[in-house]
């Protein structure tokens, strides 16, 4: 759904269009208006079923990479939305900012940090709502960061209860670790039932100490 009108949103009602299936976006960073989007197939990731090339498994066992989580919802929306070297544009406008900040500051927006030698280099931030986990947008500076990131969010997914990995849409880059579409009446299925369950974001360690070779093994056979 996108019908271009401006829309008056509230941290509870982004919420509850969550709970819906439905999320907003802007035409690019410097318009002011939001829409909101309800693909007709909605991409997800897989919980058990993950994929991750063995280059990039050793990348992740080499801890070359520090990841921590919910440090700096800042910088990491502030990296997201930075213009991309393809000169996509982005969707993140000053609304979006204020809107996933406050989500954040209520424990319902999450990050993961990937930091080399105390530098932010990558990273992602989404949604946490019962145990269905929303990714909204992720970037990198160095090659393989954002990749990392999305290995640890998934170990951590798995490990703390969550039901539903949303991805919005299916990129090539997603398919590569097992993304797929669902039927809009399929999603909303899986999301209810996700909905009925809690997971616990902070079962998970933040602070850095969780190891690459820890997060593939919770994982389980992921390389391809």
């Amino acid at each position: 759904m996108h019908d271009g009108a401006r829309v008056e949103i509230t941290p509870e009602i982004l919420l509850k269009a969550y709970a819906a299936g439905i999320f907003p976006m802007a035409e690019d960073a410097t318009d002011p208006t939001l829409y909101w989007v309800e693909p007709r197939a909605r991409g997800v990731l897989p919980l058990d079923g993950f994929r991750v090339s063995r280059r990039l498994a050793r990348t992740v066992r080499s801890d070359v990479f520090e990841v921590r989580s919910d440090t700096d919802f800042d910088a990491v929306i502030s990296g997201c939305a930075a213009p991309r070297r393809d000169s996509e544009r982005t969707w993140i406008n000053g609304r979006i900012r204020e809107l996933y900040g406050a989500l954040f500051d209520r424990g319902y927006a999450h990050t993961v940090e990937v930091y080399a030698e105390g530098r932010l280099v990558g990273g992602l931030y989404g949604v946490s709502l019962g145990a269905a986990f929303f990714g909204e947008s992720m970037f990198h500076t160095v090659r393989d960061a954002s990749k990392v990131a999305l290995v640890h969010l998934m170990a951590r997914l798995k490990a703390s209860g969550y039901r539903l990995a949303d991805t919005q849409f299916v990129t090539d880059h997603l398919a590569q670790f097992g993304a797929e579409e669902l039927p809009r009446h399929v999603y909303k299925r899986r999301l209810a039932e996700a909905l009925t369950h809690h997971a616990d974001w902070n079962f998970w360690p933040s602070d850095g100490s969780v190891s690459g070779g820890r997060a593939l093994a919770v994982l389980g056979p992921v390389e391809t």
